[in-house]
């Protein structure tokens, strides 16, 4: 496990806890900040703190995957909260490079699922 175990593990509890409780019913734009701020951005962060500075810190398969399957989600929840269904299969690493780019989680989360259409 590396030192970031214990932080990838929490984001995986609120990931799965979000999508417990999401509303389907509910089209909700202050949701999806939520799942931004608090959710996908936070796990994108903490990708690019352990692979910037000058130290790679290796992760574990199970870490690794818990990571990337939290993001995800919160991507997927942010989606349906403006009414797109939308199966995310994104890589940290695009997430990453795209986040590090744009310097904005929103700008990120828009470019990676297409949510909102910019045609708006």
């Amino acid at each position: 496990m590396s030192r970031y175990g214990p932080r990838i593990a929490a984001l995986e509890r609120r990931a799965e806890r979000d999508r417990a409780s999401f509303d389907v019913d509910i089209d909700d734009e202050q949701a999806a900040e939520r799942y931004l701020s608090d959710g996908a951005g936070q796990a994108i962060w903490l990708y690019v703190e352990a692979r910037t500075g000058g130290r790679l810190v290796p992760f574990s398969e199970a870490e690794f995957e818990a990571l990337e399957d939290a993001m995800n989600t919160w991507l997927e929840l942010y989606a349906r909260s403006y009414g797109v269904d939308l199966e995310a299969e994104f890589t940290l690493r695009e997430a990453a490079e795209l986040l590090v780019e744009t310097r904005n989680v929103h700008d990120t989360a828009q470019l990676l699922t297409g949510v909102p259409d910019r045609r708006r």
